[in-house]
């Protein structure tokens, strides 16, 4: 397998799930901030201009990061990545959808606002907001999702690795941990897993 990330961005995700799974891959580095995401040669890979994509071992190509994971830790069943249980597996999905949907996008706020305006002064407010809205699903995070040590209680699964890498940036976005004691103990347990500091060791967190 072939992954493209970008330091610090949501495709680490996918370089923590591919250690944790122990699956054979190469890295292959994009220039997010030199803007090679937008090269005639990514798009052609990757239309969406974005980071993670990842290559399968047959070459089919793959983007998104819940669907990345979910194909992650179908190849690799042993891992338990994704509980067999039903319901279990639902409440996982449901954070990494919230991730997705709602977190992610607050934080996007803070840098991507052209995707959803124009104006200076709406950039401005938009980016002033972002403590705020990222403290507000940190809350809901910390109360709400985590049901113990992992968001499964005593099990790891892929919403744990989703959520330490959307955390990961709350401290840029203006939101202190000593506020969220829960979430900073959840991130220094993560960051204890051979499969994080692999991928620190490389440079991607």
């Amino acid at each position: 397998m072939r992954l493209w990330y970008a330091p610090r961005t949501i495709s680490v995700a996918a370089a923590i799930a591919l250690e944790e799974a122990g699956l054979a891959h190469e890295l292959v580095p994009v220039d997010t901030a030199g803007g090679e995401q937008n090269s005639e040669s990514y798009l052609k890979l990757n239309p969406k201009g974005r980071v993670p994509l990842l290559a399968t071992a047959n070459g089919t190509l793959l983007t998104e990061t819940g669907a990345i994971l979910e194909y992650i830790a179908a190849c690799a069943p042993d891992a338990g990545l994704v509980p067999a249980d039903p319901v279990a597996a639902a409440q996982l999905r449901s954070v990494m959808y919230y991730m997705a949907s709602t977190m992610h996008v607050n934080h996007a706020h803070t840098r991507r606002g052209h995707r959803w305006a124009r104006k200076p002064e709406s950039f401005a407010d938009m980016t002033a907001m972002v403590p705020e809205t990222m403290s507000d699903s940190a809350a809901f995070f910390q109360n709400a999702c985590l049901q113990g040590h992992w968001v499964l209680g005593d099990t790891f699964s892929l919403a744990d690795i989703y959520a330490f890498v959307v955390c990961s940036w709350l401290e840029s976005d203006g939101v202190s941990l000593d506020d969220f004691p829960g979430i900073a103990a959840f991130i220094e347990r993560m960051r204890s897993r051979a499969s994080v500091r692999t991928v620190a060791e490389k440079g991607l967190i």
